[in-house]
């Protein structure tokens, strides 16, 4: 399942041949997840969309006209994370289901770009170094970044998070709370990360990719691209 602008959804059953699917809005859409048989669209404006199958979807409400940048789903609830509300805090909305939505308390005068679960904890990070944990999704704790740079992106994969944003900035963490920062060889903001075959890839700005066998040593890679490149997956 892939989204974007103007309300884009996408799917394939195999990554070759693409399926357009209706939403029935035309709003920008930034993350898609699934868990607990239900596929969930986040997007600008508050948007949610949830399908069961991937072809039918309905709008949720979710209490918020905020943009919603990321979501994961873990321990069973499904977590969202955006921009800043009217009180100016970051965005946080839990459910369990994927059709009725909580506003939860982030802490944090930072936008939230994005979210993932692992290890029994949910991270999320943001603006400004921002980064928050949480065993719940409903009670969020501050941890000590490092850096003052923009995360946009956070994975959990082989046994470890990894975080990504501007200026190259690369974290890792075993935990979440913990987080060192690795040399990633570019000053280029870095978007997306994904891992796979064994091997970290992130990408970013100006046709960047950046590869890693442990998330610690880091090797540029000449995508042959000068254009900015957003995200990255692997197909297992």
């Amino acid at each position: 399942m892939a989204v974007g602008w103007y309300s884009t959804i996408i799917s394939s059953s195999d990554g070759y041949t693409w399926t357009e699917r209706n939403s029935g809005k035309s709003w920008d859409l930034s993350g898609v997840t699934y868990g607990n048989r239900t596929f969930v669209v986040v997007g600008w404006k508050g948007t949610i969309f949830t399908s069961s199958d991937g072809s039918s979807w309905e709008k949720r409400t979710s209490g918020t006209t905020r943009y919603l940048n990321g979501i994961a789903y873990g321990n069973g609830t499904f977590v969202v994370v955006g921009s800043l509300d009217t009180l100016g805090n970051a965005t946080i909305l839990t459910s369990s289901d994927g059709s009725s939505w909580e506003n939860r308390t982030s802490g944090t005068t930072d936008w939230l770009s994005g979210v993932t679960y692992g290890n029994t904890t949910y991270v999320a990070v943001g603006h400004s170094g921002r980064i928050l944990t949480s065993s719940d999704g409903i009670t969020w704790t501050e941890q000590i970044s490092g850096t003052s740079n923009n995360l946009e992106n956070v994975i959990f994969e082989n046994g470890s998070f990894l975080a990504v944003g501007y200026s190259g900035t690369i974290l890792t963490s075993l935990d979440g709370i913990t987080w060192t920062a690795r040399s990633s060889g570019t000053t280029k903001n870095l978007i997306g990360v994904a891992y796979g075959n064994s091997i970290y890839v992130a990408v970013g700005y100006s046709g960047t990719i950046l590869t890693s066998p442990d998330g610690i040593t880091w090797t540029e890679r000449d995508s042959g691209k000068s254009n900015y490149l957003s995200g990255v997956t692997f197909s297992r």
